[in-house]
């Protein structure tokens, strides 16, 4: 009978590699999951001009104006819409779906900044400007020193 010395680092270099299968294979799952249901969300940028205008930039490809809602109530801007599979192909075509489809929503809070009667949105090239003007009394104002 052989001695086979005792190494317990490797014994838990085998039980980390167990763990992290299990977990690879949980997340991996989740994944695959959220491309079945659909669930997304846009991408979104969020900037301030030099005329001190914040503008909200949405990635939103194939999607159409009547697809997307945008509102706002108690400075909270939402943003929210529905991104629909192409009706040209039947599910039992595609050999592999990796876009995203389903319905979103994005909400956004304002700072009591911004001039809500003066938002404006415009929908271009499955993009998505919101340009959030800030309120004249909240724009930085240059102040003369009088010198005596």
């Amino acid at each position: 009978m052989a001695l086979v010395r005792f190494d317990p680092f490797r014994e838990m270099a085998l039980l980390q590699d167990r763990v992290n299968r299990a977990f690879g294979e949980v997340a991996r799952r989740e994944d695959e999951d959220l491309m079945a249901r659909g669930t997304w969300v846009p991408a979104v940028d969020i900037f301030e001009t030099d005329e001190h205008t914040l503008v909200l930039k949405a990635e939103m490809p194939d999607m159409n104006r009547d697809d997307i809602s945008l509102k706002v109530e108690n400075n909270v801007l939402t943003l929210s819409g529905q991104k629909q599979m192409d009706r040209e192909v039947k599910e039992q075509q595609y050999h592999r779906i990796e876009r995203s489809f389903g319905s979103f929503t994005r909400t956004f809070t304002l700072p009591a900044t911004v001039d809500t009667g003066r938002i404006a949105a415009e929908y271009k090239n499955g993009v998505l400007t919101v340009t959030l003007p800030l309120r004249e009394d909240a724009k930085p104002k240059k102040i003369d020193v009088a010198i005596h």
